[in-house]
Protein backbone atom coordinates (compact mmCIF):
# COMPACT_ATOMS: atom_id res chain seq x y z
CA UNK A 1 0.00 0.00 0.00
CA UNK A 2 1.39 3.39 -1.01
CA UNK A 3 2.13 5.75 1.86
CA UNK A 4 1.49 9.51 1.53
CA UNK A 5 4.63 11.61 1.10
CA UNK A 6 6.16 12.73 4.37
CA UNK A 7 5.58 16.39 5.16
CA UNK A 8 8.74 18.14 6.28
CA UNK A 9 8.40 20.58 9.20
CA UNK A 10 8.59 24.23 8.18
CA UNK A 11 12.00 25.50 9.38
CA UNK A 12 10.69 29.08 9.57
CA UNK A 13 7.01 29.05 10.59
CA UNK A 14 6.73 32.75 11.44
CA UNK A 15 5.02 33.73 8.20
CA UNK A 16 2.50 30.91 8.58
CA UNK A 17 1.71 32.05 12.11
CA UNK A 18 1.39 35.68 11.00
CA UNK A 19 -0.94 34.71 8.14
CA UNK A 20 -3.11 32.71 10.52
CA UNK A 21 -3.30 35.66 12.92
CA UNK A 22 -4.29 37.90 10.01
CA UNK A 23 -6.97 35.43 8.97
CA UNK A 24 -8.39 35.26 12.52
CA UNK A 25 -8.31 39.05 12.87
CA UNK A 26 -10.04 39.71 9.56
CA UNK A 27 -12.75 37.15 10.25
CA UNK A 28 -13.26 38.67 13.70
CA UNK A 29 -13.57 42.16 12.24
CA UNK A 30 -16.09 40.86 9.71
CA UNK A 31 -18.38 39.05 12.14
CA UNK A 32 -17.90 40.50 15.63
CA UNK A 33 -20.22 43.25 16.88
CA UNK A 34 -18.65 43.92 20.27
CA UNK A 35 -16.76 47.22 20.37
CA UNK A 36 -13.96 45.90 22.61
CA UNK A 37 -13.54 42.71 20.53
CA UNK A 38 -13.25 44.80 17.36
CA UNK A 39 -10.50 46.84 18.98
CA UNK A 40 -8.63 43.65 19.94
CA UNK A 41 -8.98 42.18 16.43
CA UNK A 42 -7.58 45.39 14.91
CA UNK A 43 -4.57 45.12 17.21
CA UNK A 44 -4.08 41.45 16.25
CA UNK A 45 -4.15 42.45 12.58
CA UNK A 46 -1.56 45.19 13.22
CA UNK A 47 0.72 42.69 15.00
CA UNK A 48 0.38 40.18 12.15
CA UNK A 49 1.27 42.89 9.61
CA UNK A 50 4.37 43.83 11.60
CA UNK A 51 5.49 40.18 11.73
CA UNK A 52 4.86 39.73 7.98
CA UNK A 53 6.86 42.85 7.15
CA UNK A 54 9.77 41.75 9.34
CA UNK A 55 9.91 38.19 8.01
CA UNK A 56 9.00 38.73 4.34
CA UNK A 57 11.10 41.76 3.48
CA UNK A 58 8.02 43.71 2.36
CA UNK A 59 7.52 47.17 3.80
CA UNK A 60 4.91 47.60 6.52
CA UNK A 61 2.94 49.92 4.22
CA UNK A 62 2.94 47.23 1.50
CA UNK A 63 1.69 44.57 3.90
CA UNK A 64 -0.99 46.87 5.27
CA UNK A 65 -2.08 47.69 1.74
CA UNK A 66 -2.40 44.00 0.92
CA UNK A 67 -4.32 43.01 4.04
CA UNK A 68 -5.49 45.78 6.30
CA UNK A 69 -7.90 47.31 3.79
CA UNK A 70 -9.67 44.02 3.08
CA UNK A 71 -12.99 43.09 4.62
CA UNK A 72 -14.95 39.86 4.91
CA UNK A 73 -13.69 36.30 4.96
CA UNK A 74 -10.09 36.11 3.73
CA UNK A 75 -9.32 33.86 0.75
CA UNK A 76 -6.25 33.35 -1.51
CA UNK A 77 -5.69 35.59 -4.51
CA UNK A 78 -5.94 34.13 -8.04
CA UNK A 79 -3.14 34.28 -10.61
CA UNK A 80 -3.96 32.81 -14.05
CA UNK A 81 -1.15 31.90 -16.50
CA UNK A 82 -1.55 30.91 -20.15
CA UNK A 83 0.37 28.12 -21.89
CA UNK A 84 0.32 28.98 -25.60
CA UNK A 85 2.26 26.86 -28.09
CA UNK A 86 3.49 27.30 -31.65
CA UNK A 87 5.71 24.77 -33.47
CA UNK A 88 6.47 22.90 -30.23
CA UNK A 89 7.58 26.08 -28.50
CA UNK A 90 5.88 27.96 -25.65
CA UNK A 91 5.00 31.64 -25.46
CA UNK A 92 6.85 33.80 -22.92
CA UNK A 93 6.72 37.54 -22.38
CA UNK A 94 9.56 39.76 -21.20
CA UNK A 95 8.74 41.96 -18.25
CA UNK A 96 10.08 45.45 -17.62
CA UNK A 97 12.86 44.05 -15.42
CA UNK A 98 14.20 41.96 -18.33
CA UNK A 99 13.02 38.60 -16.98
CA UNK A 100 10.53 36.32 -18.74
CA UNK A 101 7.31 34.62 -17.66
CA UNK A 102 4.19 32.94 -18.95
CA UNK A 103 1.65 35.64 -19.86
CA UNK A 104 -0.95 36.23 -17.17
CA UNK A 105 -1.55 37.84 -13.82
CA UNK A 106 -4.13 38.60 -11.17
CA UNK A 107 -7.70 37.62 -12.03
CA UNK A 108 -9.76 40.82 -12.02
CA UNK A 109 -12.90 40.92 -9.89
CA UNK A 110 -15.12 41.16 -12.96
CA UNK A 111 -13.41 38.33 -14.87
CA UNK A 112 -13.47 34.53 -14.85
CA UNK A 113 -10.38 32.33 -15.25
CA UNK A 114 -11.24 31.92 -18.94
CA UNK A 115 -11.90 35.57 -19.77
CA UNK A 116 -8.99 36.83 -17.71
CA UNK A 117 -6.58 34.44 -19.50
CA UNK A 118 -7.77 35.69 -22.88
CA UNK A 119 -7.43 39.31 -21.74
CA UNK A 120 -3.94 38.92 -20.30
CA UNK A 121 -2.51 37.18 -23.39
CA UNK A 122 -3.96 39.92 -25.59
CA UNK A 123 -2.63 42.72 -23.38
CA UNK A 124 0.84 41.26 -22.76
CA UNK A 125 1.57 39.47 -26.06
CA UNK A 126 -0.92 40.91 -28.55
CA UNK A 127 -2.24 37.43 -29.36
CA UNK A 128 -5.76 36.00 -29.56
CA UNK A 129 -6.22 32.62 -27.88
CA UNK A 130 -8.89 30.12 -26.92
CA UNK A 131 -8.49 28.55 -23.45
CA UNK A 132 -8.99 24.80 -23.81
CA UNK A 133 -7.92 22.95 -20.67
CA UNK A 134 -6.82 23.45 -17.07
CA UNK A 135 -3.28 22.17 -16.60
CA UNK A 136 -2.83 22.78 -12.88
CA UNK A 137 -3.92 24.73 -9.82
CA UNK A 138 -0.93 25.32 -7.55
CA UNK A 139 -0.30 26.87 -4.16
CA UNK A 140 2.23 29.50 -5.20
CA UNK A 141 4.30 29.34 -2.02
CA UNK A 142 4.95 25.63 -2.62
CA UNK A 143 6.43 26.22 -6.08
CA UNK A 144 7.71 29.79 -6.54
CA UNK A 145 10.40 31.65 -4.57
CA UNK A 146 10.38 33.74 -2.48
CA UNK A 147 7.52 32.93 -0.10
CA UNK A 148 4.83 35.61 -0.11
CA UNK A 149 3.16 36.93 3.03
CA UNK A 150 -0.20 36.07 1.46
CA UNK A 151 -1.53 32.98 -0.31
CA UNK A 152 -1.94 32.75 -4.08
CA UNK A 153 -3.59 30.06 -6.19
CA UNK A 154 -1.82 29.86 -9.55
CA UNK A 155 -3.98 28.49 -12.37
CA UNK A 156 -2.27 27.26 -15.57
CA UNK A 157 -4.45 27.17 -18.69
CA UNK A 158 -3.59 25.44 -21.97
CA UNK A 159 -4.64 27.72 -24.84
CA UNK A 160 -4.98 27.38 -28.61
CA UNK A 161 -3.39 30.17 -30.64
CA UNK A 162 -5.62 31.98 -33.15
CA UNK A 163 -3.35 34.77 -34.33
CA UNK A 164 -2.14 38.30 -33.66
CA UNK A 165 1.21 39.96 -33.06
CA UNK A 166 3.06 41.67 -30.25
CA UNK A 167 2.03 45.26 -29.52
CA UNK A 168 3.73 47.80 -27.30
CA UNK A 169 2.18 47.91 -23.82
CA UNK A 170 2.89 49.07 -20.27
CA UNK A 171 3.62 45.60 -18.83
CA UNK A 172 5.94 43.78 -21.25
CA UNK A 173 8.73 44.74 -23.66
CA UNK A 174 8.65 41.77 -26.05
CA UNK A 175 7.38 38.23 -26.51
CA UNK A 176 8.69 35.05 -28.07
CA UNK A 177 8.27 31.29 -28.41
CA UNK A 178 10.89 29.08 -26.77
CA UNK A 179 11.76 25.39 -26.64
CA UNK A 180 12.13 23.87 -23.19
CA UNK A 181 15.91 23.58 -23.59
CA UNK A 182 16.35 27.22 -24.68
CA UNK A 183 14.40 29.13 -22.04
CA UNK A 184 15.56 32.68 -21.24
CA UNK A 185 16.10 33.85 -17.66
CA UNK A 186 12.77 33.47 -15.90
CA UNK A 187 11.06 35.64 -13.29
CA UNK A 188 10.83 32.72 -10.88
CA UNK A 189 8.46 34.49 -8.51
CA UNK A 190 5.95 34.16 -11.38
CA UNK A 191 7.14 31.28 -13.59
CA UNK A 192 9.67 28.53 -12.94
CA UNK A 193 11.27 26.08 -15.37
CA UNK A 194 9.39 23.26 -13.63
CA UNK A 195 6.09 25.02 -14.32
CA UNK A 196 7.03 25.53 -17.97
CA UNK A 197 7.99 21.84 -18.21
CA UNK A 198 4.62 20.93 -16.70
CA UNK A 199 2.91 22.88 -19.49
CA UNK A 200 4.94 21.03 -22.15
CA UNK A 201 3.92 17.71 -20.59
CA UNK A 202 0.25 18.68 -20.55
CA UNK A 203 0.35 19.65 -24.20
CA UNK A 204 2.13 16.44 -25.20
CA UNK A 205 -0.33 14.24 -23.30
CA UNK A 206 -3.98 15.40 -23.43
CA UNK A 207 -4.95 12.53 -21.12
CA UNK A 208 -2.96 13.91 -18.19
CA UNK A 209 -5.29 14.90 -15.34
CA UNK A 210 -5.28 18.43 -13.94
CA UNK A 211 -2.64 18.75 -11.21
CA UNK A 212 -3.62 20.48 -7.98
CA UNK A 213 -2.19 21.06 -4.50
Amino acid sequence: MNQPPETKPNPDPWLDWAKELQFIAQAGLAYSQDHFDLERFRRIRDISAEIMALKSGLTLDTVRGLFCNETGFQTPKLDARAAVFQDHKILLVQERNGLWSLPGGWVDVNQSIRTNTIKEVKEEAGLDVVPERLIAVQDRNLHNPPAYAYNVCKVFVLCRLLGGEFASNIETTKSGFFALDELPELAEDRTTKAQVAMCFQARANPALPTQFD
